[in-house]
């Protein structure tokens, strides 16, 4: 796949993987494989989490105390992950776990303000999950150096928006469109859950192009994480979403 910038080209991704000499390359199908394992886990302390915030017999402290822990350490978790890909296999796995338990804490919460909101945001994500796909396999969208610019920026933007908007409410200053709704909200978790769903294509490049570069076998680990943190992020969108039209 070539591109104009010779930074992202896949003669440079050769040259960065040359030096892992003996080391066996990555494929499409193990990327894959890995990320049904980080979704099973992700699911497996998601439905914990879930069975903690609704049992009577346990201390309403616990089920808080693992949502925090898995926020505070699902971000360090992810910024190791990040700056150290290297340590994909151990920290991936490690991510998904944590997140579990702050999704299954999110989709308790918004279920008892919205009963019955999860399975369709569920449903909703893989859908859109999938369509995507198609969209990249069947090259209707071409992920060029634009697109990947545009997307980037847009995905900065949103992260700006939601930053001002946690800080200005420690001051007593409120956006209504971001967490509330009416028409306006919807239009903006509209507009956040179509950046979401752009940045899966991204995703899939990545794959498809450290497959081609012959990467080393655990940018499979990494290339999972970085589609399981798209898919979270699509997730929380599409719940917000649907409970802002539910009101």
């Amino acid at each position: 796949m070539n591109t104009s910038n010779p930074a992202l080209s896949d003669s440079a991704f050769r040259r960065i993987y040359a030096s892992e000499v003996g080391v066996e390359s990555m494929t499409m199908d193990g990327a894959i494989k890995k990320t049904g394992v980080l979704f099973g886990l992700l699911l497996s302390t998601a439905v914990v989490q879930w069975y903690l915030m609704y049992s009577p017999a346990v201390n309403p402290a616990l089920p808080y105390a693992t949502m925090m822990g898995g926020l505070i350490g699902g971000l360090v978790v992810a910024l190791v992950t990040i700056f150290k890909p290297r340590f994909a296999p151990v920290t991936a796995p490690i991510y998904a776990l944590l997140e579990g338990f702050i999704l299954g804490g999110i989709s308790v919460i918004f279920d008892a303000f919205y009963p019955g909101i999860v399975l369709p945001a569920i449903g909703l994500t893989f859908g859109v999950m999938g369509m995507m796909l198609t969209v990249y396999v069947t090259r209707i969208i071409k992920v060029t150096n634009r697109f990947r610019m545009g997307v980037t920026m847009a995905i900065g933007a949103v992260f700006m928006v939601y930053l001002i908007t946690i800080v200005m409410s420690f001051f007593g200053v409120y956006v209504p469109f971001v967490f509330e709704g009416g028409p306006f909200g919807i239009l903006f978790s509209l507009a956040v859950v179509a950046i979401a769903s752009l940045s899966l294509l991204l995703d899939f490049d990545m794959i498809e192009r450290s497959a081609a570069a012959r990467a080393p076998k655990y940018v499979e680990w990494y290339c999972a994480f970085a589609l399981m943190v798209t898919l979270v992020w699509l997730y929380l969108e599409i719940l917000r979403l649907l409970g802002k039209m539910r009101q």
